[in-house]
């Protein structure tokens, strides 16, 4: 389904407007591999989301750390009892979509263009014992790749990535305490795809690999690093990036990233010394 027709399906999607589903990406490329499914990630971003923004009749809120997830993928919105979504959820018609929720999957490590997927849930509520339960009708997802529609069905069975949880904490201590690392991993990149590169970050991780983050002077690629098989819990994790360590350093493509970056720092240095 095209975004027009995903934005024509739902008058509420109509007042939304195209820009939420689609971004212009310039010079951008992205190399994927071995990755969750569709629903998986769906459900990964929920759990992982400290905020999101409902649109209803009433308007539009923006809530921080309100939201919880039923095992079967319901969202419920633990929310004070003058919001004006409360007030529009009781007089809603029951089984109408009376609701867009979007939540923002944000990397966790500091990189150009921080938003990695967005998703969009249209649905409708029901009050609950102090909460509002949301049920989906529909969802999209929007990734670098496109917005896709997410199968309902699936998306109630599927659990979120069992790293979802402890990313951010993961890619933080890789970028900050192990940039070595992450400059070693460039080694299984395709030298093209780190041509002009000026820095690269990791991105996400899940139990299928690690993603790059490749930034040039103008634009920018990701590139998936896939493990060998997939990882189910952090020491498992651990196991895998060992093994994507070694490959590295066995490699026999050249240093291309590294190289630039030592010639970047000579420049600078130079520089420096000139201006003494």
């Amino acid at each position: 389904m095209t975004d027009a027709a995903w934005l024509a399906y739902t008058p509420i999607f109509d007042r939304l407007g195209k820009a939420y589903l689609m971004e212009v990406r310039m010079g951008d490329h992205h190399s994927w591999t071995a990755a969750p499914a569709t629903a998986q990630r769906a459900r990964s971003v929920l759990a992982a989301a400290w905020s999101c923004a409902v649109t209803a009749e009433g308007g539009r809120e923006e809530f921080i750390g309100v939201h919880t997830v039923a095992e079967d993928g319901r969202v419920l919105l633990h929310l004070p009892d003058d919001s004006m979504l409360t007030t529009a959820a009781i007089c809603a018609p029951r089984g109408e979509p009376s609701a867009v929720l979007e939540f923002a999957d944000v990397a966790p490590v500091p990189v150009r263009n921080r938003i990695r997927a967005r998703l969009w849930m249209a649905g409708w509520f029901a009050p609950g014992d102090g909460h509002l339960t949301f049920h989906p009708t529909r969802a999209v997802l929007r990734e670098p790749g496109g917005a896709v529609v997410v199968d309902l069905d699936e998306y109630a069975a599927a659990e979120p990535d069992p790293l979802a949880l402890a990313e951010a904490q993961l890619l933080t201590h890789l970028a900050d305490a192990h940039p070595d690392a992450v400059g070693r991993l460039t080694r299984l990149v395709e030298p093209e795809s780190l041509h002009g590169a000026v820095r690269v970050q990791p991105l996400a991780v899940d139990r299928h690999g690690l993603t790059l983050r490749i930034e040039q002077a103008r634009g920018h690629g990701d590139v998936r690093l896939p493990f060998h098989r997939p990882a189910d819990d952090v020491g498992q994790l651990t196991e895998r990036m060992h093994v994507l360590l070694t490959q590295a350093s066995a490699a026999n493509c050249p240093r291309t990233f590294q190289r630039q970056r030592q010639r970047q720092g000579q420049s600078q240095r130079r520089r420096t010394e000139g201006d003494g």
